[in-house]
């Protein structure tokens, strides 16, 4: 078992990117969500306007961009973001992961080093 196995069967949808937006990895989570594979597919083609143009910004400055979403009685946290190989950007990741419409939050305060 390698460092990464636990991606392929994690519960939220995971689609890797390299840096010119090809899809090069999707876990089984993002692959049933997207009814197969778009391994080799370039994910800006998956985004309608305006949504390609702000992913394509995203990825020209390697900006993190997270937001909620809501499609067919299912809130989805999307959070997008550059990933990096040896601290060179390699490309783009997306995580899609099913989140309750009501959700708890709690604010953690540090505390003091003993």
């Amino acid at each position: 078992m390698n460092g990464l196995d636990w991606v392929a069967e994690f519960p939220g949808a995971v689609t890797l990117s390299d840096t010119q937006g090809v899809i090069v990895y999707m876990n089984q989570k993002a692959e049933k969500g997207y009814g197969g594979s778009l391994v080799g597919q370039n994910m800006l083609e998956c985004h309608p306007e305006p949504a390609r143009t702000k992913l394509m910004k995203l990825m020209e400055t390697q900006a993190i961009n997270t937001y909620t979403i809501e499609k067919n009685g299912i809130k989805k946290l999307i959070h997008q973001a550059p990933w990096f190989t040896d601290s060179q950007y390699a490309g783009f990741v997306e995580l899609s992961i099913e989140i309750p419409f009501e959700m708890q939050h709690f604010v953690r305060t540090p505390q003091p080093a003993k």
